[in-house]
This record gives C-alpha cells, sequence and structure tokens, in this order.
C-alpha cells in the first residue's frame, strides 16, 4: 500500500475531506486522533506530559484537559516544542504500524494518513504522496474562533503553523474548502481518481 499524507492548517478542512475519502473506500487514519490515544491514562506518553506539564492540566480521571493545555502550550513555543518531543515518536511508530498492517487492494492501493504537523516537524518517513486543505486566511481565523476561541487564542494557534501558501507550494495536490462541501467533496474524488491511477 502507499503512503499518502493529508495536512493542512488549523480549521482548514481536514477532519471532513478525510471523511470524504473514507467514503470512497480508502484506509484513513488521523495523527491527532493517535496522539490523543498517547496521552491518554496508560498511553505511553502520559507519564512523561505529566511530568512535564503538571498534574494542572489533568482531571480526576488523568484524561488532559486539551483546552488547558492547548492554551498553555500555543503561548510558549518551547512547551509546544516539548509536547511535540514528547508525543511525535509514539505517533510516528503507531503510523508505521498502521500503514504496514494495512491489507493490499488493487482497487485503492493507498491509505491516507492526516497529520498536521506534517511540514512544520522534520521526519525521517517517506510518503508517496501529499494533499494539502486550504481556505483563505479570513476563513481560517472565522472557523477558528468559532470553535470558543478568541482572537488572540486563534491567531496563535494559526501563527504557529506554516502558512496555508507555503504547504499549498510544497504539497502534490491542494484541496480548496472556501465554498461548498459538494464542491469540496467533487475535488476530493478527483484526486482519489488521479492518485489510483498515479500510485
Amino acid at each position: 500500500m502507499r503512503r499518502v499524507v493529508l495536512t493542512g492548517g488549523v480549521a482548514t478542512g481536514k477532519s471532513y475531506v478525510l471523511e470524504q475519502f473514507a467514503a470512497l473506500g480508502v484506509p484513513t487514519s488521523d495523527a491527532d486522533q493517535l496522539a490523543h490515544t498517547t496521552y491518554a491514562p496508560n498511553g505511553p506518553a502520559w507519564l512523561a506530559v505529566r511530568q512535564r506539564f503538571g498534574a494542572g492540566i489533568f482531571d480526576e480521571k488523568g484524561l488532559v484537559d486539551r483546552r488547558a493545555l492547548g492554551s498553555l502550550i500555543f503561548a510558549d513555543e518551547r512547551a509546544r516544542s516539548a509536547l511535540n518531543a514528547i508525543v511525535h515518536p509514539h505517533v510516528r511508530i503507531a503510523i508505521t504500524d498502521w500503514f504496514a498492517n494495512l491489507e493490499p487492494d488493487p482497487a485503492v492501493p493507498f491509505g491516507i494518513v492526516a497529520i498536521p504537523l506534517f511540514y512544520e516537524i522534520p521526519r525521517t518517513e517517506v510518503y508517496d504522496r501529499v494533499i494539502v486543505t486550504a481556505c483563505r486566511e479570513e476563513a481560517q481565523l472565522a472557523r477558528v474562533m468559532a470553535r470558543g476561541l478568541t482572537e488572540h487564542e486563534a491567531k496563535q494557534r494559526i501563527a504557529a503553523q506554516l502558512s496555508t501558501t507555503e504547504k499549498v507550494h510544497r504539497a502534490d495536490y491542494a484541496i480548496w474548502t472556501d465554498h461548498t462541501h459538494a464542491e469540496t467533496a467533487r475535488r476530493v474524488v478527483e484526486i482519489f481518481r488521479t492518485l489510483g491511477e498515479e500510485l
């Protein structure tokens, strides 16, 4: 099975696009969900996260308060780097294992993993194609704020990642999500068919 990455800035439509590929029969995985698993109770990164960031970001069940953790790491680049250093090695292992366990399928010879920080975090793994989701800056800001964040918090999260322009420049394919879901879905189908021919 060939390895395809879906990346893109915060609130640029990655989840919807990944769902559309899954609906077409593509095996999919999500690095964010894998990361949350690593620092869940009994996860491989739970103790290291607790030691580095303290018990204050955990609830009484030992679960990370993701809002509190986000406020902390997006306000402090060193804290963000520390979290990435703890969590990402475990996520990479999980992604490698996921691809290795995919059953070969001539009809869909590739799997897609969503990795939001694909360009931001150095890696040695090789991927066959990269797809990026993108939208206008004002649309992205509005979407992030719609999640309950202040404008300042939203801008912090956007600024913590490589610009959309740079990601689009580096990727093999771009999916612009400024318009309707139907238009985005049509673009997904186009790329799905192209990948099926190329890979």
